[in-house]
């Protein structure tokens, strides 16, 4: 059992890195999207006004100062608060929030686990006895992590289950794989939680499993944390299926979407990557398209 567990977790981890990261380059290489053109920008200079570039003489001319840091602080804040959420729709809000609190802490658990472990290896004792620094560190941010998350997470998924199959606006928008998953991030953090508290409640069990993996001297565990190892390895390779591929997508869609607002020069990167997209032909045709012609042909005068 020991091997075949390892085995697993190491599958799942790998899967789900090269599954995210091939979809993040898909992601990156699709045509260039359409412009919103809403300011104010986050990094825009006259941010606070609603101003913009385009306000100076010969803007094209001048070199843009933007205000990266502004724009990471607030997109920041959004996604560790969903504040769009709470503001648009306090009530789904309530049950949402700790669902994504759940599932970003349970993610930052196993990491600490890992790291917990990288350490074990140096010889630093990971305990509330510990006498170094760091072993006291790691331990309680594993055990508070973890059992935040487990609690956090089982009440949002049981409050987001609840709310879309009650609230009628809510339910229009849910498909069945909405509900599966809700139900199945539900079983993974209530086996975390069961795991912790009758099983192990320091999480001394999951950092020697951890250490085994890094140093291939593979542990047996107890049932109940091997069942949730198990559990939340089925996770890792459930999620790129998932809507969750917008924890990084978020990213995208502010700096690459909604925020960007770089000119089109006349010989720059982006004239030629309009000029590509417009050389492509239709190929289906409308009573105000005709197949065969390109898109910038499309847009010219008949």
């Amino acid at each position: 059992m020991n091997i075949f567990l390892a085995i697993f977790t190491y599958f799942s981890y790998i899967f789900i890195i090269a599954m995210y990261t091939i979809k993040a380059v898909k992601y990156l290489g699709l045509p260039t999207h359409l412009r919103w053109e809403l300011y104010p920008v986050m990094h825009e200079k006259n941010y606070q006004y609603g101003g913009s570039y385009f306000e100076q003489v010969n803007w094209w001319t001048t070199l843009r100062q933007k205000h990266y840091i502004r724009s990471f602080l607030f997109l920041l804040k959004e996604y560790l608060t969903l504040g769009e959420y709470f503001k648009r729709n306090r009530s789904y809000w309530y049950s949402l929030y700790p669902w994504h609190v759940g599932f970003i802490l349970i993610i930052t658990f196993h990491i600490l686990c890992f790291f917990s472990a990288v350490i074990m290896t140096a010889g630093i004792i990971v305990s509330p006895s510990s006498q170094d620094i760091t072993g006291l560190l790691f331990y309680y941010l594993v055990l508070l992590t973890g059992v935040v998350s487990f609690i956090a997470g089982s009440l949002g998924s049981l409050g987001v289950f609840l709310k879309r199959l009650t609230d009628e606006d809510l339910k229009t928008y849910a498909a069945p794989i909405n509900y599966f998953t809700y139900i199945f991030t539900l079983v993974v953090f209530l086996s975390g939680l069961y795991s912790w508290y009758f099983i192990d409640p320091t999480f001394s069990e999951y950092r020697e499993f951890w250490k085994g993996l890094i140093t291939f001297k593979f542990i047996d565990v107890e049932f109940g944390a091997a069942a949730h190892i198990m559990l939340f390895n089925l996770f890792l390779l459930y999620l790129p299926y998932t809507r969750s591929m917008h924890y990084i997508t978020r990213f995208f869609g502010f700096y690459l979407i909604r925020w960007d607002d770089e000119p089109n020069i006349r010989g720059g990167k982006l004239e030629l990557k309009l000029q590509a997209l417009l050389s492509q032909k239709v190929s289906w045709a409308a009573p105000h398209i005709k197949a065969g012609k390109t898109w910038g042909e499309q847009a010219e005068k008949p």
